[in-house]
Parts: C-alpha cells; sequence; structure tokens
C-alpha cells in the first residue's frame, strides 16, 4: 500500500489540504481524529492515560480535559513523554488497520502532525509538508483557539521547527492563504501521486 504522510505545523493548514485531496477520492486517515477515538469514555486509551496522570486530566463528565491535557505536557515536557507512550503505538495500529480496509484504492494518506517528532517513517512512502509562516499560525491559532498571541507562540515553539519539518519532506505546499493556488498544488501533487503509487505497484 502506498501511503503519503502529511504533515505540518499547528493552524498550517493541514485540515483544510487533507480536505482537498480528499475531494478527490483519497482516503485520509487523520490520527487526531483516530486519537480522539481512542481516549474516548470507556476505552482503554483513557484509562491509560488515567492510569498515569490521574482523574484531574478528566472533565465532569467523564470525558478526556483535552485543553487541560495540553497546558500539562507543554509544562511538563516529562509528561509528553509519559502521554506519547501511552498513544502513539495505540494510533499507529489502528491507523494501519484503518488503510488495510482502503487496500484497492491507489494510495492512503495519513495526516500524522507529529510526524517529525515521532520519527515514525516506515510505513510511509512520501511525505508532504503544508509550510506557513509563523506569523500565520499564531494569528489564525488566536482566531480558531482563542488563545493569547503568547500562548500561541509558545505552543508553536513546543513543536518541531520549520527547518526541522522540511527535513524530511519529499514535497512541500506552501499555503499563505491562497485558496486557488492551494488547490492547483493538490491537483498537482495527487497526479504525481497515483503515478508514484502505480509504479510502486509494479
Amino acid at each position: 500500500m502506498f501511503i503519503v504522510g502529511l504533515t505540518g505545523g499547528i493552524a498550517s493548514g493541514k485540515s483544510t489540504v487533507a480536505a482537498l485531496f480528499e475531494a478527490r477520492g483519497v482516503p485520509v486517515i487523520d490520527a487526531d481524529i483516530v486519537s480522539r477515538e481512542l481516549t474516548r469514555p470507556g476505552t482503554g486509551g483513557l484509562e491509560a492515560i488515567v492510569d498515569t496522570f490521574g482523574s484531574g486530566v478528566l472533565t465532569e463528565t467523564g470525558e478526556l480535559d483535552r485543553r487541560g491535557l495540553r497546558r500539562l505536557i507543554f509544562d511538563h515536557p516529562e509528561s509528553r513523554k509519559r502521554l506519547e507512550a501511552i498513544l502513539h503505538p495505540r494510533i499507529r495500529t489502528a491507523m494501519l488497520e484503518a488503510a488495510a480496509r482502503f487496500s484497492r484504492q491507489p494510495y492512503v494518506m495519513f495526516v500524522i502532525p507529529l510526524l517529525f517528532e515521532t520519527g515514525r517513517r516506515e510505513t510511509i512512502n512520501r511525505v508532504l509538508v503544508i509550510d506557513c509562516p509563523e506569523q500565520s499560525q499564531i494569528e489564525r491559532l488566536v482566531l480558531r483557539d482563542r488563545v493569547s498571541p503568547d500562548e500561541a507562540s509558545r505552543i508553536i515553539a513546543a513543536q518541531a521547527s520549520r527547518c526541522q519539518r522540511l527535513s524530511i519532506a519529499d514535497d512541500v505546499i506552501f499555503n499563505d492563504g491562497d485558496s486557488a493556488a492551494l488547490s492547483d498544488d493538490v491537483q498537482k501533487l495527487h497526479q504525481a501521486y497515483l503515478r508514484l503509487a502505480k509504479g510502486a505497484g509494479n
């Protein structure tokens, strides 16, 4: 199976680009969505998180307090590693199981925000990085998540840098907010991936 790994910094436009590929018939499997499924009430993932961090990571209704957990891991790097040890193996397994259902498709796209940080490229044939200026990320984060510019900067600083992400890129889409250019870039890469997937299958 030919797998394209789509990654990029927070608020870089990953979801927008993924939706453009999906509109072209490409199966898209998003690590963030899979993570949410794996941490719903009653799941082993949520139970493991509570066992590790305590019931303080839950809301009053028993759901995972994602905003509170995000603050915790940004303030305590060792907590981030413990959380990743719980979630990343589960996410990887679930994504591969989901991809297996699309074995007749030319290629599948995995949206993995932390692809650089995890270093898990063994199942990825091609890495597509969505790039944009940091200032654009800050502005989008402030609007989307209603955080202060300072908090947005801290969130961005906690992730891999632009240079680090670009270092693993096979392909790059620069997202400056031009929707027409974004669609054109996606179409060109879609055709390229179809050719690569066909060649890989021969």
